[in-house]
Protein backbone atom coordinates (compact mmCIF):
# COMPACT_ATOMS: atom_id res chain seq x y z
CA UNK A 1 0.00 0.00 0.00
CA UNK A 2 1.24 3.50 -0.87
CA UNK A 3 2.21 5.51 2.18
CA UNK A 4 0.10 8.67 2.26
CA UNK A 5 0.44 11.89 4.22
CA UNK A 6 -2.99 12.37 5.74
CA UNK A 7 -4.48 15.32 7.63
CA UNK A 8 -7.34 14.57 10.03
CA UNK A 9 -9.12 17.69 11.30
CA UNK A 10 -10.90 17.07 14.59
CA UNK A 11 -8.44 14.22 15.05
CA UNK A 12 -8.53 14.33 18.87
CA UNK A 13 -12.29 13.78 18.91
CA UNK A 14 -14.19 10.53 19.41
CA UNK A 15 -14.34 9.55 15.72
CA UNK A 16 -11.10 11.32 14.74
CA UNK A 17 -8.95 9.48 17.28
CA UNK A 18 -10.15 6.07 16.05
CA UNK A 19 -9.54 7.16 12.45
CA UNK A 20 -5.99 8.35 13.27
CA UNK A 21 -5.31 5.00 14.94
CA UNK A 22 -6.55 3.08 11.89
CA UNK A 23 -4.53 5.17 9.40
CA UNK A 24 -1.34 4.77 11.46
CA UNK A 25 -1.91 1.01 11.61
CA UNK A 26 -1.90 1.02 7.80
CA UNK A 27 1.51 2.73 7.73
CA UNK A 28 0.47 6.28 6.77
CA UNK A 29 1.84 9.56 8.13
CA UNK A 30 -0.96 11.17 10.12
CA UNK A 31 -1.29 14.86 11.03
CA UNK A 32 -3.94 15.31 13.72
CA UNK A 33 -5.33 18.86 13.85
CA UNK A 34 -7.62 19.90 16.72
CA UNK A 35 -8.45 22.98 18.82
CA UNK A 36 -9.72 20.86 21.78
CA UNK A 37 -13.14 22.52 21.83
CA UNK A 38 -14.65 19.04 22.22
CA UNK A 39 -11.64 16.87 21.31
CA UNK A 40 -9.43 15.62 24.14
CA UNK A 41 -5.70 14.99 24.31
CA UNK A 42 -6.46 11.85 26.30
CA UNK A 43 -8.02 10.35 23.16
CA UNK A 44 -4.74 10.47 21.21
CA UNK A 45 -2.14 10.41 24.01
CA UNK A 46 -1.27 6.80 23.20
CA UNK A 47 -0.46 7.83 19.61
CA UNK A 48 1.90 10.72 20.39
CA UNK A 49 4.96 8.46 20.63
CA UNK A 50 4.28 6.99 17.18
CA UNK A 51 7.00 8.11 14.73
CA UNK A 52 4.48 8.92 11.98
CA UNK A 53 2.01 10.86 14.12
CA UNK A 54 2.04 14.64 14.52
CA UNK A 55 -0.30 16.66 16.72
CA UNK A 56 -1.22 20.22 15.68
CA UNK A 57 -3.24 22.62 17.83
CA UNK A 58 -5.23 24.73 15.38
CA UNK A 59 -8.79 25.91 14.68
CA UNK A 60 -10.07 25.20 11.14
CA UNK A 61 -11.89 28.54 11.16
CA UNK A 62 -8.41 29.88 10.30
CA UNK A 63 -6.56 28.72 7.16
CA UNK A 64 -3.82 26.14 7.56
CA UNK A 65 -1.10 25.15 5.09
CA UNK A 66 0.47 21.69 4.96
CA UNK A 67 1.60 19.34 2.18
CA UNK A 68 -0.64 16.26 2.32
CA UNK A 69 -2.18 13.70 -0.03
CA UNK A 70 -5.51 13.26 1.74
CA UNK A 71 -7.69 15.25 4.15
CA UNK A 72 -10.44 13.92 6.40
CA UNK A 73 -12.46 16.95 7.53
CA UNK A 74 -14.07 15.92 10.83
CA UNK A 75 -13.71 19.18 12.79
CA UNK A 76 -17.05 20.22 14.32
CA UNK A 77 -18.83 19.69 17.66
CA UNK A 78 -21.23 16.82 16.93
CA UNK A 79 -23.46 16.37 19.99
CA UNK A 80 -26.42 18.68 20.75
CA UNK A 81 -24.97 19.74 24.13
CA UNK A 82 -21.72 20.88 22.52
CA UNK A 83 -22.96 22.33 19.23
CA UNK A 84 -25.73 24.33 20.97
CA UNK A 85 -23.28 25.69 23.57
CA UNK A 86 -21.88 28.12 20.98
CA UNK A 87 -24.08 27.90 17.87
CA UNK A 88 -22.25 30.65 15.95
CA UNK A 89 -18.94 28.86 16.52
CA UNK A 90 -20.56 25.62 15.32
CA UNK A 91 -21.77 26.98 11.98
CA UNK A 92 -18.49 28.87 11.45
CA UNK A 93 -16.58 25.64 12.02
CA UNK A 94 -18.72 23.82 9.44
CA UNK A 95 -18.73 26.53 6.78
CA UNK A 96 -15.38 28.32 7.20
CA UNK A 97 -13.67 25.06 8.09
CA UNK A 98 -14.94 23.52 4.84
CA UNK A 99 -13.80 26.57 2.82
CA UNK A 100 -10.33 26.49 4.40
CA UNK A 101 -9.83 22.75 3.97
CA UNK A 102 -11.21 22.74 0.42
CA UNK A 103 -8.85 25.63 -0.37
CA UNK A 104 -5.97 23.58 1.01
CA UNK A 105 -7.04 20.51 -0.99
CA UNK A 106 -7.20 22.61 -4.16
CA UNK A 107 -3.78 24.14 -3.48
CA UNK A 108 -1.91 20.87 -2.81
CA UNK A 109 -4.08 18.64 -5.04
CA UNK A 110 -5.23 16.48 -2.11
CA UNK A 111 -8.27 14.24 -1.99
CA UNK A 112 -10.69 15.43 0.73
CA UNK A 113 -13.49 13.70 2.63
CA UNK A 114 -16.23 15.57 4.45
CA UNK A 115 -17.72 14.01 7.58
CA UNK A 116 -21.34 15.03 7.05
CA UNK A 117 -24.24 13.76 9.09
CA UNK A 118 -27.65 12.13 9.04
CA UNK A 119 -28.83 15.44 10.55
CA UNK A 120 -28.93 16.84 6.98
CA UNK A 121 -32.20 14.86 6.69
CA UNK A 122 -33.69 16.72 9.68
CA UNK A 123 -36.93 15.18 10.97
CA UNK A 124 -37.42 12.94 7.94
CA UNK A 125 -40.67 12.43 6.04
CA UNK A 126 -39.09 9.51 4.15
CA UNK A 127 -38.10 6.31 5.96
CA UNK A 128 -35.48 4.88 5.76
CA UNK A 129 -33.47 7.81 4.38
CA UNK A 130 -31.74 7.38 0.99
CA UNK A 131 -29.06 9.83 -0.17
CA UNK A 132 -31.51 11.21 -2.77
CA UNK A 133 -33.82 12.54 -0.01
CA UNK A 134 -33.47 16.32 0.44
CA UNK A 135 -34.51 16.34 4.07
CA UNK A 136 -36.91 18.20 6.33
CA UNK A 137 -34.79 20.67 8.31
CA UNK A 138 -35.89 23.65 10.41
CA UNK A 139 -33.49 26.47 9.35
CA UNK A 140 -34.19 28.56 12.47
CA UNK A 141 -34.38 25.91 15.20
CA UNK A 142 -32.02 25.04 18.05
CA UNK A 143 -30.32 22.35 15.97
CA UNK A 144 -29.99 24.38 12.76
CA UNK A 145 -26.48 25.69 13.54
CA UNK A 146 -25.32 22.08 13.09
CA UNK A 147 -27.84 20.79 10.53
CA UNK A 148 -27.58 23.77 8.18
CA UNK A 149 -23.83 24.12 8.74
CA UNK A 150 -23.32 20.55 7.54
CA UNK A 151 -25.72 21.05 4.62
CA UNK A 152 -23.81 24.19 3.57
CA UNK A 153 -20.52 22.26 3.84
CA UNK A 154 -21.87 19.62 1.44
CA UNK A 155 -22.81 22.39 -1.00
CA UNK A 156 -19.29 23.83 -0.78
CA UNK A 157 -17.76 20.41 -1.44
CA UNK A 158 -19.90 19.88 -4.54
CA UNK A 159 -19.12 23.36 -5.85
CA UNK A 160 -15.35 23.07 -5.30
CA UNK A 161 -15.54 19.76 -7.15
CA UNK A 162 -17.57 21.17 -10.04
CA UNK A 163 -15.71 24.49 -10.36
CA UNK A 164 -12.13 23.57 -9.36
CA UNK A 165 -11.96 19.79 -9.93
CA UNK A 166 -11.16 19.15 -6.26
CA UNK A 167 -11.34 15.40 -5.54
CA UNK A 168 -14.11 15.13 -2.93
CA UNK A 169 -15.89 12.46 -0.91
CA UNK A 170 -18.95 13.04 1.33
CA UNK A 171 -20.08 10.55 3.98
CA UNK A 172 -23.29 11.04 5.95
CA UNK A 173 -22.65 9.56 9.37
CA UNK A 174 -25.54 8.07 11.36
CA UNK A 175 -25.56 7.55 15.15
CA UNK A 176 -22.20 6.11 16.18
CA UNK A 177 -21.02 4.92 19.59
CA UNK A 178 -17.97 3.31 21.17
CA UNK A 179 -14.99 3.89 23.47
CA UNK A 180 -13.76 7.51 23.81
CA UNK A 181 -17.22 9.04 23.55
CA UNK A 182 -17.32 12.10 25.79
CA UNK A 183 -19.16 11.11 29.01
CA UNK A 184 -21.00 14.46 29.11
CA UNK A 185 -21.87 14.85 25.45
CA UNK A 186 -25.59 14.28 25.94
CA UNK A 187 -25.79 11.51 23.36
CA UNK A 188 -28.18 8.73 24.12
CA UNK A 189 -25.72 5.80 24.34
CA UNK A 190 -23.21 7.58 26.58
CA UNK A 191 -26.03 9.11 28.67
CA UNK A 192 -27.66 5.74 29.30
CA UNK A 193 -24.38 3.96 30.10
CA UNK A 194 -23.14 6.65 32.51
CA UNK A 195 -26.53 6.80 34.25
CA UNK A 196 -26.75 3.00 34.47
CA UNK A 197 -23.22 2.56 35.85
CA UNK A 198 -24.02 5.08 38.59
CA UNK A 199 -27.45 3.52 39.25
CA UNK A 200 -29.09 6.86 38.46
CA UNK A 201 -32.48 7.24 36.81
CA UNK A 202 -32.24 6.76 33.04
CA UNK A 203 -33.82 9.68 31.23
CA UNK A 204 -36.00 8.82 28.24
CA UNK A 205 -37.64 11.62 26.24
CA UNK A 206 -41.24 11.32 25.12
CA UNK A 207 -42.47 7.73 25.45
CA UNK A 208 -39.20 6.30 24.16
CA UNK A 209 -40.97 5.26 20.95
CA UNK A 210 -38.62 7.33 18.74
CA UNK A 211 -36.12 5.17 16.86
CA UNK A 212 -32.38 5.34 16.24
CA UNK A 213 -29.90 3.15 14.40
CA UNK A 214 -26.60 2.65 16.21
CA UNK A 215 -23.31 1.73 14.53
CA UNK A 216 -20.10 0.85 16.34
CA UNK A 217 -17.12 3.13 15.76
CA UNK A 218 -15.00 0.46 13.98
CA UNK A 219 -17.71 0.04 11.33
CA UNK A 220 -17.84 3.79 10.73
CA UNK A 221 -14.04 4.08 10.34
CA UNK A 222 -14.06 1.17 7.88
CA UNK A 223 -16.76 2.93 5.84
CA UNK A 224 -14.84 6.22 5.80
CA UNK A 225 -11.56 4.58 4.72
CA UNK A 226 -13.33 2.64 1.98
CA UNK A 227 -15.03 5.83 0.74
CA UNK A 228 -11.67 7.63 0.55
CA UNK A 229 -10.31 4.70 -1.47
CA UNK A 230 -12.98 4.86 -4.20
CA UNK A 231 -12.35 6.14 -7.74
CA UNK A 232 -12.41 9.91 -8.19
CA UNK A 233 -15.71 9.63 -10.07
CA UNK A 234 -17.50 8.52 -6.88
CA UNK A 235 -18.03 11.58 -4.69
CA UNK A 236 -21.01 10.57 -2.56
CA UNK A 237 -22.82 11.58 -0.50
CA UNK A 238 -23.04 8.07 0.91
CA UNK A 239 -24.84 6.99 4.08
CA UNK A 240 -22.63 5.22 6.62
CA UNK A 241 -24.81 3.81 9.37
CA UNK A 242 -26.48 0.73 10.77
CA UNK A 243 -29.93 0.01 9.28
CA UNK A 244 -30.97 -2.04 12.35
CA UNK A 245 -33.50 0.23 14.04
CA UNK A 246 -34.16 0.29 17.81
CA UNK A 247 -36.67 2.16 19.93
CA UNK A 248 -34.96 4.35 22.53
CA UNK A 249 -36.83 2.52 25.29
CA UNK A 250 -35.38 -0.80 24.03
CA UNK A 251 -31.86 0.64 24.19
CA UNK A 252 -32.42 1.85 27.77
CA UNK A 253 -33.61 -1.61 28.82
CA UNK A 254 -30.64 -3.30 27.10
CA UNK A 255 -28.10 -1.00 28.82
CA UNK A 256 -29.68 -1.70 32.24
CA UNK A 257 -29.45 -5.43 31.55
CA UNK A 258 -25.81 -5.35 30.32
CA UNK A 259 -24.63 -3.22 33.28
CA UNK A 260 -26.68 -5.10 35.92
CA UNK A 261 -27.88 -1.65 36.96
CA UNK A 262 -30.48 -0.76 39.55
CA UNK A 263 -31.48 2.29 37.48
CA UNK A 264 -35.13 3.10 36.84
CA UNK A 265 -36.41 4.64 33.59
CA UNK A 266 -37.96 8.11 33.92
CA UNK A 267 -39.73 10.03 31.16
CA UNK A 268 -39.33 13.69 30.16
CA UNK A 269 -40.86 15.82 27.37
CA UNK A 270 -39.42 15.43 23.86
CA UNK A 271 -36.95 18.24 22.90
CA UNK A 272 -37.89 20.49 19.96
CA UNK A 273 -36.89 19.32 16.45
CA UNK A 274 -35.76 15.95 17.85
CA UNK A 275 -36.19 13.48 14.95
CA UNK A 276 -38.74 10.74 15.64
CA UNK A 277 -37.13 8.32 13.19
CA UNK A 278 -33.59 7.87 11.97
CA UNK A 279 -32.55 4.92 9.82
CA UNK A 280 -30.13 4.84 6.89
CA UNK A 281 -30.75 3.26 3.52
CA UNK A 282 -27.28 1.76 2.90
CA UNK A 283 -27.84 0.29 -0.58
CA UNK A 284 -25.34 2.76 -2.09
CA UNK A 285 -22.64 1.88 0.48
CA UNK A 286 -23.18 -1.83 -0.21
CA UNK A 287 -22.93 -1.33 -3.99
CA UNK A 288 -20.09 1.21 -4.17
CA UNK A 289 -18.00 0.33 -1.09
CA UNK A 290 -18.96 -3.31 -0.49
CA UNK A 291 -19.59 -2.07 3.05
CA UNK A 292 -22.12 -2.88 5.74
CA UNK A 293 -21.80 -2.83 9.54
CA UNK A 294 -20.49 -6.00 11.20
CA UNK A 295 -20.57 -5.26 14.95
CA UNK A 296 -23.79 -6.27 16.69
CA UNK A 297 -25.31 -3.88 19.25
CA UNK A 298 -24.66 -6.13 22.27
CA UNK A 299 -21.00 -6.63 21.35
CA UNK A 300 -20.42 -2.92 20.76
CA UNK A 301 -22.25 -1.91 23.95
CA UNK A 302 -20.15 -4.30 26.03
CA UNK A 303 -16.91 -2.69 24.72
CA UNK A 304 -18.33 0.79 25.32
CA UNK A 305 -19.49 -0.08 28.84
CA UNK A 306 -15.99 -1.45 29.63
CA UNK A 307 -14.51 1.91 28.51
CA UNK A 308 -16.92 3.97 30.64
CA UNK A 309 -16.24 1.80 33.68
CA UNK A 310 -12.61 3.03 33.50
CA UNK A 311 -13.62 6.66 32.93
CA UNK A 312 -16.11 7.05 35.81
CA UNK A 313 -14.37 4.96 38.48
Amino acid sequence: MNKQRILVTGGAGFVGSHLCERLLSEGHEVYCLDNYFTGQKANILHLTKHPYFELIRHDVINPYLIEVDEIYNLACPASPVHYQYNPIKTIKTSVMGAINMLGLAKRVNAKILQASTSEVYGNPMVHPQPESYWGNVNPVGKRSCYDEGKRAAETLFRDYHAQNNVKIKIVRIFNTYGPRMHPNDGRVVSNFIVQALQNQDITVYGKGEQTRSFQYIDDLVEGMVRTMGTDDAFTGPVNIGNPDEFKIIELAEKVIQLTNSKSKIVYQPLPSDDPLMRQPDIALAKNELDWEPNVKLDEGLEKTIAFFKQVIK
